[in-house]
C-alpha cells in the first residue's frame, strides 16, 4: 500500500495538472469564439464564389478539347493525385488529428487502383510527421507554422504552390482533406476535390449570360486563383475552429477526470491515515497494558 507521503505527492501532482488543463480549456474557449466568428463570415463568401466561378466557366465559348483555363482541364484517366491534408501543429486535441490522418490513409488505400502516384501536401506538423514515415508515397510538400498568425496571405501561398504543382508537375487531380467545424463538440472530416475545377452544367434552354468586363476570359483568369485561395482559406479557418473546439472539449474532460482522481486519492489518503492512527493507538494501548502487567 502506498505511504501517506506518496499519496500526498500524487494529489499535489494531479492538482497541478488540473490547473494546466483548466487554463488550456479557457484559452481554447476564447480562441474558439474568435475562430467561430471568422468562419461564420468566410463560409458564405467561399460557397457563393465557387458557384459563381462554375457558372462563368460553364458559359465559356471553348473549342472542343481546349479548356478555358489550365486549372479547369479534366482528365478522363487521372494517374497522379495530390492530397492536401490539413492538421494542427500541436496535439492535446483529442481525436482531432487522428481522425484526419486515418481518413487520409483510407483515401490512399481506397484509390490505389485508380491512381498510380500519390503526393501529399501536409499543412500542419502532425501531417508532416506522419507522412514522412511513408517512404512509398511520392514527394511531400510541407506547410507548417500556418496557424501561428493565420492570414489570407498564407492561404494564397499554399494555393499558388498547389497551382504551380498542378500545371508543371503533371498532376491530374488535387483533393482537400480537413476537419469542418460543426460545434464545439463536433467536427466532420471532409474530403473535397480542389482541382481541376468542374464547371456547372447549365439547365436546358437557359440562355441568360453575364456582362463581362473586360472579357469572359479576363474575369475567369481573376476568379480562378481567388477561388482557390478562398477555398483553402475557408479550410484553414474551419480546421482552426474545429481544433480549438476539440482541444476545449478534451481539456474539459481531462479537468473532470483529474477531479475524480483527486477525490479518489483523497479518500485513499484518509483511509490510510485512519489506519495509521488506529495502528498507533493499538501500539500505545498494547504498550500500556504490558507495563501494567
Amino acid at each position: 500500500m502506498a505511504s501517506l507521503r506518496d499519496i500526498r505527492e500524487r494529489i499535489r501532482s494531479v492538482k497541478s495538472t488540473q490547473k494546466i488543463t483548466q487554463a488550456m480549456k479557457m484559452i481554447s474557449a476564447a480562441r474558439l469564439r474568435r475562430a467561430q466568428e471568422a468562419i461564420t463570415h468566410a463560409r458564405p463568401f467561399a460557397l457563393e464564389l465557387g458557384s459563381l466561378l462554375r457558372r462563368v466557366a460553364a458559359r465559356m465559348d471553348v473549342e472542343e478539347g481546349t479548356p478555358p483555363h489550365p486549372l479547369l482541364a479534366e482528365y478522363t484517366q487521372p494517374r497522379r493525385v495530390m492530397l492536401v491534408v490539413v492538421t494542427s501543429d500541436r496535439g492535446l486535441a483529442g481525436a482531432f488529428n487522428a481522425n484526419i490522418l486515418r481518413r487520409a490513409e483510407k483515401f490512399i488505400r481506397e484509390n490505389q487502383g485508380k491512381y498510380q502516384h500519390f503526393e501529399i501536401a501536409a499543412v500542419g506538423r502532425k501531417a508532416r510527421d506522419h507522412f514522412k514515415k511513408r517512404k512509398e508515397l511520392g514527394s511531400i510538400r510541407e506547410h507548417h507554422g500556418i496557424f501561428e498568425g493565420l492570414s489570407f496571405r498564407k492561404a494564397q501561398d499554399i494555393a499558388e504552390g498547389i497551382t504551380k504543382d498542378f500545371i508543371e508537375s503533371d498532376l491530374d487531380a488535387v483533393y482537400l482533406l480537413y476537419n469542418e467545424f460543426k460545434s464545439a463538440i463536433a467536427q466532420q472530416v471532409v474530403v473535397e476535390p480542389l482541382l481541376p475545377i468542374v464547371a456547372d452544367e447549365l439547365p436546358a434552354g437557359e440562355d441568360v449570360d453575364y456582362i463581362y468586363e473586360p472579357s469572359r476570359e479576363g474575369v475567369l483568369e481573376g476568379l480562378v486563383p481567388r477561388y482557390l485561395s478562398t477555398l483553402i482559406w475557408r479550410a484553414l479557418l474551419e480546421s482552426s475552429a474545429a481544433e480549438h473546439g476539440a482541444r476545449m472539449t478534451a481539456m474539459d474532460n481531462a479537468t473532470r477526470n483529474a477531479k475524480e482522481i483527486v477525490d479518489k486519492l483523497t479518500l485513499d489518503y484518509n483511509r490510510a491515515r485512519q489506519a495509521a492512527i488506529t495502528t498507533q493507538l493499538m501500539e500505545v494501548i498494547g504498550g500500556a497494558e504490558a507495563l501494567s502487567n
